[in-house]
């Protein structure tokens, strides 16, 4: 049977439909919640900090609560993950700011960034945005240079890890997550 173009548009259609998401029903409460408790924890501890200091709080943080919150059994939002992948995008990004021209910056930055992300084991896909706030983020980031590897990426990136340490541990889920290894059969 031949395949027409009618039945190859609906092949591809279905191809796109979304997969279905297995969701514990507490889990429909508990990760927007703790969304909401650790980016405003982490912003009001920011700002208590850094409150001189522009920016205080960078935007790739709200991605990385859906890894946090919503799933945080995820490999992709494991402390390693967060912590060591927003660093280095930082550090990539400021270097590729201070090299190359934008347009390629915010390309190579990224590229760049996930390729020693992988290679660290820290691959975070908010971390993709913090590589292009280097770049895009305006005169302040720019003034800030590497300053803004440290402050404010290092502070947001702990402090949010440590909250979401926090609100996972009262909410009795595994975070950070240890899968189980499987017992050897003899």
């Amino acid at each position: 049977m031949q395949n027409t173009p009618i039945k190859y548009i609906i092949n591809l259609l279905n191809k796109l439909r979304p997969h279905p998401m297995i969701i514990y029903p507490p889990d429909y409460w508990l990760s927007p919640l703790g969304a909401v408790l650790g980016l405003i924890g982490t912003a009001y501890l920011s700002h208590f900090f850094l409150s001189d200091f522009n920016p205080w709080f960078i935007a790739p943080m709200g991605a990385s609560a859906v890894l946090l919150f919503g799933v945080p059994a995820s490999t992709l939002a494991q402390p390693w993950s967060v912590i060591g992948g927003n660093l280095i995008a930082a550090v990539v990004g400021i270097t590729c700011a201070k090299l190359i021209a934008p347009i390629l910056a915010v390309a190579l930055a990224v590229s760049l960034a996930i390729a020693l992300m992988m290679r660290l084991r820290c691959l975070h896909p908010p971390s993709g945005a913090v590589a292009l706030t280097a770049i895009l983020g305006g005169p302040q980031v720019s003034e800030l240079g590497y300053q803004f590897v440290w402050s404010p990426v290092l502070i947001n990136s702990l402090l949010f890890v440590m909250l979401a340490i926090i609100f996972n541990l009262v909410a009795k889920r595994d975070y950070p997550h240890h899968p189980k290894t499987p017992q050897k059969k003899h």
